[in-house]
């Protein structure tokens, strides 16, 4: 189980994960997910018609969701469900795209966090839904939303037939070095610096043979790094705030890898949770991760929370970014936002 081995997805595991990783896992993994907060109303059950699932083979598992897909829709007497596998040049783009030209109105991705991102960046905006089945390390997302991972039959019903509610999808808008632009959605947490340095430095050789404990040897190495000077303002505020930092975090969710480490953030409340972390050494990123475990309620000057709209960051050095732990490139300028319910889920 991933559970017992799992770090914080964020800077502050980057920080404290060799220390503490085992105790607040255990610790914190057992408490509920908070729910969705749309209104009864906007919660509709709807019977799909056609099902594709877009499966990950690099991820363990992926014949066994196969069958539990294919016999949930045998029991509600469907038709077999259309299965595109994704590619290592491939994330499930195009399997989400060639699913819809299909027909299918609810597409079901069984892998990471990465696959599920991936199928969502297609399906936001349209009318079909999106069921999820986590075979992936982290499964944040699953996580957040109680989608059940040592279930594999109950995770493929509620996939397919599950309640339809519509979330939250981020937007990462970045200015590369190169000088391209690109576009990133993100259904859990974006980030720019010291979280984003540790998922660019992790070996995944080690990661796929130990899981989230090859985070902890990144993280190691990055604790000891310095603040970068970064320029932000809020979508919602004409002021410009300058603040050396860590990390800057976007959060969709609250929930990362058991711990509520935003504890306001909602998926579908139709704002983003930015977080922004400024310890300037060890010590900071402990008090970082006791208030963290501890759900302290009390303000630290090195962790600020902001609810917003959308973000525009600027550093004065380059620096890395992340989208769901996935990568995403050096910048000296991006924009974040979030387009309110844009994207329909199934849930338990």
């Amino acid at each position: 189980m991933q559970t017992n081995r799992a770090i914080i997805f964020s800077a502050a595991a980057a920080a404290a994960a060799a220390a503490a990783t085992s105790w607040y896992s255990v610790r914190k993994l057992s408490q509920s997910s908070k729910p969705l907060s749309r209104p009864a109303e906007e919660v509709v059950q709807t019977e799909p018609r056609k099902v594709a699932l877009i499966v990950n083979p690099s991820k363990s598992g992926g014949d066994d969701a196969e069958q539990a897909v294919a016999r949930v829709c045998a029991e509600a007497g469907m038709e077999a469900p259309l299965v595109f596998h994704t590619t290592p040049d491939n994330a499930g783009q195009d399997a989400a795209r060639k699913a819809l030209d299909a027909g299918c109105d609810t597409v079901v991705a069984a892998g990471g966090d990465g696959t599920i991102r991936a199928a969502a960046e297609v399906l936001e905006g349209t009318d079909a839904t999106l069921g999820i089945i986590p075979l992936g390390t982290g499964n944040l997302l699953a996580r957040n939303v109680e989608v059940p991972l040592e279930d594999l039959h109950t995770a493929a019903l509620v996939a397919v037939r599950g309640t339809v509610r519509p979330i939250d999808v981020g937007h990462m808008k970045l200015n590369l070095l190169d000088g391209t632009t690109a576009d990133h959605a993100f259904l859990v947490i974006a980030g720019v610096g010291t979280d984003a340095d540790l998922f660019d430095d992790t070996d995944e050789e080690m990661k796929s043979k130990v899981g989230w404990l090859a985070y902890s040897q990144a993280g190691l190495r990055q604790l000891p790094g310095r603040r970068k000077r970064v320029h932000f303002k809020l979508s919602d505020d004409s002021n410009w705030q300058t603040r050396k930092v860590r990390s800057v975090l976007f959060a969709n969710v609250g929930k990362l890898q058991g711990l509520d480490f935003v504890p306001d953030a909602r998926i579908d409340d139709g704002v983003l949770d930015a977080v922004v972390l400024s310890p300037r050494s060890a010590a900071g990123w402990t008090w970082i991760l006791l208030k963290t475990a501890f759900r302290a309620k009390n303000k630290i000057p090195v962790m600020s929370f902001y609810q917003t709209s959308g973000v525009f960051l600027r550093c004065a050095e380059p620096m890395n970014t992340q989208i769901d732990g996935d990568p995403t490139g050096q910048v000296n300028e991006l924009e974040v936002s979030v387009n309110a319910g844009s994207l329909r889920l199934r849930t338990p």
